[in-house]
């Protein structure tokens, strides 16, 4: 394969709906992390974060040199002008990098102001035009969904050869959804939760009614129509570590990853593989063998099984999840809380909620600062001698290839029997 010349240098941007999830997407080579606060995010029901974290989180992707950007997408009405205004100056006084928006009047506010603008995909950019349009405001245009490779190519040329520059007077750079999940909507412009539960998909506080399954009868005879599969409305997840290579040699400059209301193993896990998806085309050793290996690591964390290409490839929505609950090959058990740890030897000590710990076992220990570590136990301490083997009741003490720190969680994963 040919060797990449420009994959070193793809953002990749992490989904952080806690302080957890975004130290771990650092920890894993995460370029940005986006995370949203307030009522005026797609995620406000689905989030860690409040208003007062702002200026710290802004901080601590500053001095790691990652990007940090606000999500400010929702539908604005007249009555929430003072608090789209407000979340601007915010996220200006903290020093967050960009507010990520849609509405015309949030994306007049921020420029305003000096804030810098990415595009939401609730935009729909589906075309060169678009793009030219967004530019006089924004220096990210994320692409919709549901594009396929030849006409985010085009795109992507179309933005080079003819010149077109945002503000900061750079090339308009080219961002895409590369993994998480999809929403049966365009672009995830859906009223289905307002129209069901009066809560608006469009403002936040989506319910999923079409994650559910469902049964079409006739009113008239009360009979049911057989539907391939009950969960008609519910795609699987987007994967597209495969298609890396296509991509990058696209023009792509920006890597998005979907998740901010899952936890923060999922994003260690998620952006530490397309990290070194990455270094590999970087290295010319994105190989079959080596997707197969990333592959069967994503699926150890939450996924509605993959739509592997997804539209990309060309292809209609055909593949449906086949359940309401993740298909991870990995679950996760709470098995103590890290009561002791030492710092200088990475060494952490917790008493043990479950029947049994033994070496061999994976665990994962998550924590605000900590993030996700995943560590497969080498040998064990248990009331301060070495066992091969700790019971319930136990204090435990192990080593991590990392720091970890008092109160953080310690998990068992398992494999997640069929």
């Amino acid at each position: 394969m040919q060797k990449s010349t420009h994959a070193r240098d793809i953002e990749i941007m992490a989904p952080a709906g806690s302080y957890a999830m975004a130290s771990a997407a650092i920890r894993a080579g995460a370029k940005s992390v986006y995370f949203g606060v307030g009522p005026l995010n797609m995620r406000s029901h689905a989030t860690g974060l409040t208003e007062a974290d702002l200026p710290r989180l802004a901080r601590l992707c500053r001095w790691c040199g990652v990007q940090s950007y606000l999500t400010l997408n929702t539908i604005v009405y007249d009555e929430d002008m003072p608090a789209m205004r407000r979340m601007c100056d915010l996220a200006k006084s903290a020093g967050v990098s960009a507010v990520i928006a849609t509405d015309l009047a949030a994306i007049g506010y921020a420029r305003s102001i000096g804030l810098e603008v990415h595009m939401s995909v609730q935009a729909n950019i589906a075309n060169l035009e678009s793009v030219r349009f967004f530019a006089a405001f924004a220096d990210v245009v994320v692409l919709a969904r549901e594009l396929t490779l030849e006409q985010i190519r085009a795109i992507c040329e179309g933005v080079r050869e003819q010149g077109i520059r945002g503000p900061s007077g750079e090339l308009v750079r080219i961002e895409v959804f590369v993994h998480g999940a999809l929403c049966i909507a365009v672009s995830g412009k859906c009223g289905m939760s307002l129209a069901l539960k009066g809560q608006s998909g469009n403002r936040g506080a989506c319910t999923q009614p079409c994650r559910r399954r469902y049964r079409v009868t006739d009113d008239e005879t009360g009979d049911e129509l057989v539907i391939d599969n009950e969960y008609v409305m519910s795609p699987r997840d987007i994967c597209l570590i495969e298609h890396l290579d296509k991509l990058v040699g696209a023009g792509v400059s920006v890597l998005k990853i979907e998740g901010r209301g899952r936890n923060a193993d999922y994003v260690s896990t998620v952006a530490g593989v397309y990290h070194e998806a990455l270094a590999a085309l970087d290295a010319g050793e994105y190989t079959p063998e080596r997707k197969a290996a990333w592959l069967a690591r994503l699926q150890t964390v939450y996924n509605r099984k993959f739509w592997s290409g997804g539209y990309i490839c060309g292809k209609p929505v055909d593949e449906w999840s086949e359940s309401a609950d993740s298909q991870a090959t990995l679950r996760r058990r709470h098995i103590g809380t890290v009561v002791n740890a030492y710092h200088r030897l990475n060494v952490i000590e917790f008493r043990l909620f479950l029947p049994r710990l033994a070496v061999g076992d994976l665990i994962l220990v998550e924590g605000p600062t900590t993030g996700a570590l995943r560590h497969t136990v080498e040998a064990l301490r248990v009331n301060g001698e070495p066992a091969e083997v700790a019971s319930q009741g136990d204090t435990v003490t192990l080593s991590l290839p990392a720091k970890a720190r008092r109160a953080d969680k310690v998990y068992l994963l398992e494999e997640q029997k069929a």
